[in-house]
């Protein structure tokens, strides 16, 4: 482990091999040591390292490489969504993916978090198991979308100046019927068991559809495919 004058910290060796391997984003340091010691606790996770602000969450991600960054909003010097927005745009850190943690669960936040590219939002009043599963979940390629965050997104589409256009644009056109179908129900905030339910198909078959969809409209996880469902008109809020 390597200690730094701002307070970032990383690990020389790695983390265990095969673990998914993190990196905590908080510039509160007993957070980020709770927050470690729990994550640690999981065989199948390794957090690899730690920065107290945004700009050290970048450089970290960029010389690190983690399977998810754990990043929180409110930091100094660079806040977590300029963090957030700066990693996903980098195609170098495509298989890197952000989960924001933060005690302000507002529209406002969630909606700026999905469209700077993190792969889910979580509230720091969370169980402890929950972390864990929120981890495994966002390396797995999947979204961390709550019920209250899809109705968060929704809300500020519909808030809009400007609402999507009522036909579906050429982007769309390389779908299937069935591809388009599953890009709905996931923008309602459903899980692939239960759109597989809902369906009457297997949790694998609707895995492979929506992977499909997320290829060919270039999404990097289900966050992504929610905003691109509304933004062309695909979904629409009840």
């Amino acid at each position: 482990m390597t200690d730094h004058p701002t307070g970032e910290r990383h690990s020389t060796d790695g983390g265990e091999p095969g673990a998914l391997r993190v990196l905590l984003a908080d510039d509160q340091t007993l957070l980020r040591g709770a927050f470690r010691t729990l994550l640690d606790s999981a065989d199948d996770i390794t957090v690899i390292g730690e920065a107290g602000n945004g700009r050290e969450a970048v450089r970290l991600t960029r010389e690190l490489h983690p399977d998810v960054v754990i990043m929180d909003i409110q930091m100094p010097d660079v806040d977590g969504l300029t963090a957030t927005a700066e990693i996903c745009a980098d195609p170098a850190l495509h298989a890197s993916r952000v989960l924001i943690l933060t005690t302000y669960e507002t529209d406002e936040y969630i909606a700026q978090a999905l469209r700077a590219g993190a792969s889910g939002f979580i509230g720091k009043g969370m169980q402890a198991e929950d972390l864990i599963e929120a981890v495994r979940t966002i390396a797995a390629g999947e979204a961390l979308l709550s019920p209250t965050a899809t109705r968060s997104l929704v809300t500020q589409f519909l808030a809009a100046p400007t609402s999507p256009p009522p036909r579906q644009p050429q982007q769309l056109a390389a779908l299937t019927p069935r591809e388009r179908e599953m890009v709905g129900l996931v923008a309602t905030g459903l899980s692939n068991l239960e759109i597989a339910d809902r369906m009457y198909l297997s949790p694998f078959t609707v895995r492979a559809h929506v992977q499909r969809a997320m290829t060919k409209l270039e999404a990097r996880d289900r966050a992504q495919l929610v905003v691109i469902a509304y933004q062309t008109g695909l979904a629409r809020p009840a």
